[in-house]
């Protein structure tokens, strides 16, 4: 009988202790907070816009258009705008190309870039020199450097570069898309063109 008393006694105590111990560290908490960032200029508070411009007909026409959608990936901030470039990653949904004509839009997502297989356009910019930069690009698995030229002027930073799309293998979407174009695309002389070349144009203003 007194074993069995003393039993239960040491049964109630360990179950008190276990539960205390539960109840405590269940109620402890760890507070996790960010850490704030002291850089002066974000791109992630930025307004960035990427504007682009086609050509078509053999007099190259210019088809200009946009994405509505950037997405800061990495880095992206500094204490000088420069800094704030320099070695950002961005990654661009193609579903979010825009040119004013719905149909438009749907032709170069269809055959163009889904012809490549290609969501998202990924990219690093980097600074080299005070008006020379070097964009990594990512399409089509393929990636590719392109140099730009750029300048700040009031907490506005435009840059401009040049893509010969064949570099990206492109050639097959390019001849997809003039395909479904192709009296849109024909010039005074008859000739249904679709040019390589892209220019960039894309913006940040802080």
């Amino acid at each position: 009988m007194k074993k069995s008393i003393f039993y239960s006694v040491l049964f109630t105590v360990a179950f008190l202790s276990c539960k205390s111990e539960t109840s405590k560290t269940s109620t402890e908490t760890v507070e996790k907070t960010a850490p704030v960032s002291t850089a002066k200029f974000s791109l992630k508070k930025a307004e960035n816009s990427i504007n682009w411009t086609a050509y078509k007909t053999t007099e190259k026409i210019p088809v200009n258009g946009a994405f509505k959608e950037v997405n800061i990936i990495a880095n992206g901030e500094g204490n000088t705008i420069s800094e704030a470039i320099n070695n950002t990653e961005f990654g661009v949904p193609v579903s979010s190309i825009f040119t004013n004509n719905s149909s438009r839009d749907y032709k170069i997502r269809k055959f163009f870039f889904s012809f490549m297989n290609t969501n998202i356009l990924s990219g690093k910019l980097q600074i080299s020199t005070e008006t020379k930069g070097i964009a990594t690009i990512q399409m089509n698995g393929i990636t590719n450097t392109v140099p730009f030229t750029y300048e700040i002027a009031d907490n506005v930073f435009s840059m401009k570069a040049t893509l010969d799309v064949n570099a990206w293998n492109a050639r097959a979407a390019i001849a997809s898309l003039n395909k479904v174009c192709e009296e849109l695309h024909k010039g005074a002389d008859g000739v249904s063109k679709t040019w390589d070349e892209v220019t960039l144009n894309i913006r940040s203003t802080f």
